[in-house]
């Protein structure tokens, strides 16, 4: 973050409103995706390698019975300290330290010899229900001790539960350079089949495209699989993803992020979720909240994002860490997934929703935000 005090890996790869390409993996979103996706594929469209500030999208957005769940972890993490900071067993049991204060290396889970990093979690999804959406999302810093090839941005490994790896093609990457010498990108891939065909169970990403060692800047990276599931006996729900890659320095004021219209009742319950990255513990001053209806906006915050830290390292579900990771750092030095519950901001009913993300201390990046909502028709 802005205000934050060449090796060669190994490795075998396997043969925004809407607005982006979907890979060969499953149909495309919705109809305003596949419009999305045929210019592009026609040279009238956006690259899929689009330039730098890319404010958030809708990517895909339903109303029915189910909701929206999500896998994630990190990839890379501390090796060693550096000046006076804390061990690094004291960073990932939770402690308040920086990815600028360690050497870093890779988090590599697996024990293939052909993979340098590897992270596992788990997706759980209520039982008989049917994926409607899955999508990958992966980044991380490319410049830091070491520097790793662009080009590299938008492929990934994956193991589906019971599987072996296979390849996974972004057709959407996203990059951000900032002054502090940090080289950010984001990638993201449609994988309905892969995730309708194998349901829930322990996913793992391996062979994420993150720079290690030491830097002002930091080594930050990691992923989250964001699933849209459709089920008889969930509420009626509005589900909505958007996606890009923001930076907060860019949007002095905090970054706005409207919905469509919606239909939701008084004491609707829901929830949040947002990607992002270089969130440093005790940045102090951020924000993110939830306005109604045009009233002031409500923030959203619990015991693991407490205000004015909200982006603080941490993969939570409403303020738990998230179950079934390996491994299972809390403090993940430079990446979040974080499930906010909503409840609070929609006690009186909503026609239309505004989120606000601020971080006046630090440049964020804010790659996807996934939210479900009670509503009716």
């Amino acid at each position: 973050m802005v205000d934050k005090k060449r090796t060669t890996a190994h490795g075998l790869w396997c043969a925004a409103l809407c607005a982006a390409a979907t890979v060969s993996l499953t149909a495309p979103a919705s109809s305003a995706t596949h419009t999305a996706a045929q210019k592009e594929a026609s040279g009238r469209g956006a690259s899929a390698e689009a330039p730098s500030g890319n404010a958030l999208k809708e990517r895909y957005h339903a109303v029915k019975h189910g909701g929206i769940a999500r896998a994630a972890n990190s990839s890379i993490t501390c090796r060693s300290a550096v000046g006076d900071s804390a061990p690094c067993d004291s960073a990932q049991q939770g402690g308040a330290e920086r990815n600028d204060g360690y050497k870093m290396f890779y988090s590599d889970i697996d024990r293939d010899k052909n993979t340098y990093n590897s992270t596992r979690a788990a997706l759980r999804l209520p039982k008989n229900s049917k994926v409607s959406y899955a999508r990958l999302y992966w980044g991380g810093n490319l410049r830091v001790g070491e520097v790793k090839p662009a080009k590299d941005n938008g492929r990934v490994l994956v193991t589906e539960p019971g599987g072996s790896y296979r390849a996974v093609k972004a057709d959407t990457v996203r990059k951000h350079r900032r002054h502090d010498g940090a080289d950010a990108y984001q990638a993201s891939a449609n994988v309905t089949s892969l995730v309708r065909n194998h349901g829930p169970g322990a996913y793992t990403v391996a062979q994420l495209n993150v720079a290690m060692g030491h830097s002002k800047a930091g080594a930050w990276g990691g992923w989250t699989l964001v699933v849209a599931y459709e089920n008889s006996k969930s509420p009626l729900r509005d589900l909505t993803i958007w996606d890009g890659f923001a930076a907060t320095e860019n949007h002095p004021g905090g970054l706005p992020l409207a919905t469509r219209r919606t239909n939701i009742p008084a004491n609707a319950k829901g929830s949040v979720g947002v990607v992002g990255y270089d969130g440093d513990r005790g940045s102090g001053g951020e924000s993110f909240t939830l306005a109604a209806n045009r009233r002031a906006g409500t923030p959203l915050s619990n015991s693991a994002n407490p205000a004015g830290d909200t982006f603080n390292s941490t993969i939570t579900d409403r303020g738990s860490a998230a179950a079934g990771r390996v491994p299972a750092h809390r403090n993940t030095l430079g990446y979040d997934s974080d499930v906010f519950d909503a409840g609070e901001a929609l006690r009186a009913g909503a026609s239309s929703l505004l989120f606000r993300f601020a971080s006046p201390e630090d440049d964020y990046l804010l790659g996807a935000v996934f939210a479900q909502f009670g509503t009716r028709r």
